[in-house]
């Protein structure tokens, strides 16, 4: 009900915003830009449903093997006293912590394409233990918070943009990419906790914690330490190893079982075709009513009174020049990307605004993108609290990326 008021809100300001510089400034260009927007986004939505397609089948019919084989089950075991504090309403050792546990990892190592189709399998097994079907459950919310607050140890993607816009050193905002995600995705648990009024004073939540500094610090040593070239090579090739050692690792435990791998790869494949059938609807209604806004220059709008407000209150505002990546954010990635490269290409890779951009995308994730697709994929009309929780993450994320921007660059 939410995502369909903030819905409903895109289009009357987009409309309002788009009479007034009709009426007052004489602009006749800006309806037919809204239009043509409605257009373009559709078929755009569109064309990621199809190409998410292949994705999605391939993985599901592959999680379908490691279901078979017992792979899922055995992650869901080793991991079930540590997750069982973050979704006490699942089970112990239910399968649906293994899938979790992988579409986690798979965010963590920068494999978009892998990540959404687990996690899509994981958002059904949850609505299985749903009683009420349209409303989301607090596992299902805690579940996507953790998703939207994009826990990325390797932001190869924005490397590579950096490094294309002719960056001097791509992988000096790799750093600061990692506190600022760290910090979203702990301050997102601690939300989601404290309104679904769970007890974070827990051996799990302190492991949790542990881990997450660890491995962020694991990671920032790496990066302080390795030469540009080796660690982008080293961050794509591990990435891509582990990934492909889970095909082999489903695929080998099926056969130590005697599963009929080929049948339930296809089985599972079948499933994710019609997956990315169902949240076609879905992904047209959200990049419709985004590309509208943008159209009808509400965001233009928005960045000049943030800026202005800024300096009324005293404060610096080269920040804002980086902030269209940081609102577009959780409407769309692919328009945050575009704002990122738009603000390295107009002040520069170096610049504190460009990379400022690349903190923004790597600080956080598509909260409505995955509102939208996980809960359109088992039909949850109720989402409850997880809006408020997915923006509050994302603000968290944006005021982390901007302390450590300065701290870094500024």
């Amino acid at each position: 009900m939410v995502l369909g008021w903030i819905w409903i809100g895109f289009f009357v300001v987009a409309f309002v915003v788009g009479l007034c510089r009709l009426l007052f400034f004489g602009d006749t260009e800006v309806f037919p830009e809204m239009m043509g927007a409605t257009f373009t986004s559709a078929k755009t939505a569109f064309e990621i449903s199809l190409g998410l397609t292949g994705t999605l089948a391939l993985w599901m019919g592959i999680m379908r093997i490691g279901e078979r084989g017992g792979v899922v089950e055995a992650i869901a075991r080793v991991l079930s006293p540590l997750l069982c504090r973050l979704f006490p309403d699942v089970p112990k050792g239910h399968p649906v912590f293994g899938h979790i546990f992988m579409n986690i990892s798979a965010n963590m190592l920068g494999l978009d394409n892998a990540a959404t189709p687990i996690g899509l399998r994981a958002m059904k097994e949850l609505q299985e233990l749903n009683p009420e079907k349209e409303r989301a459950s607090d596992a299902m919310i805690m579940f996507l918070v953790l998703n939207t607050s994009g826990l990325t140890l390797i932001p190869v993607s924005i490397l590579v943009y950096r490094a294309q816009m002719g960056a001097a050193m791509p992988t000096d905002v790799f750093l600061p990419i990692l506190i600022a995600t760290a910090i979203a995705t702990l301050a997102g648990i601690v939300i989601t906790s404290l309104w679904q009024r769970s007890s974070l004073l827990n051996k799990g939540m302190g492991l949790l914690c542990l881990t997450v500094c660890l491995l962020v610090g694991l990671a920032a040593w790496a990066g302080a330490r390795l030469p540009r070239e080796t660690l982008n090579t080293w961050s794509s090739t591990v990435a891509n190893v582990l990934l492909f050692l889970v095909i082999i690792l489903f695929i080998g435990a099926g056969i130590r079982r005697r599963v009929n791998v080929y049948e339930a790869f296809i089985e599972g494949a079948k499933g994710g075709f019609s997956t990315a059938v169902r949240i076609i609807p879905y992904l047209v209604a959200i990049l419709v009513a985004v590309a509208v806004f943008r159209a009808s220059g509400s965001m233009d709008y928005i960045i000049k009174g943030a800026e202005s407000l800024a300096e009324a209150c005293g404060l610096r505002s080269d920040w804002v020049a980086a902030l269209p990546t940081a609102l577009m954010k959780p409407l769309s990635g692919s328009g945050a990307r575009g704002m990122m490269v738009d603000a390295m290409a107009t002040y520069g890779a170096d610049s504190f605004a460009g990379r400022l951009s690349c903190i923004f995308q790597g600080a956080t994730d598509t909260t409505f993108y995955i509102l939208a697709v996980y809960f359109g994929s088992v039909g949850v009309r109720r989402t409850r609290h997880a809006v408020a929780a997915g923006l509050l993450t994302d603000l968290v994320g944006v005021l982390a990326a901007i302390a450590v921007a300065y701290i870094f660059f500024g």
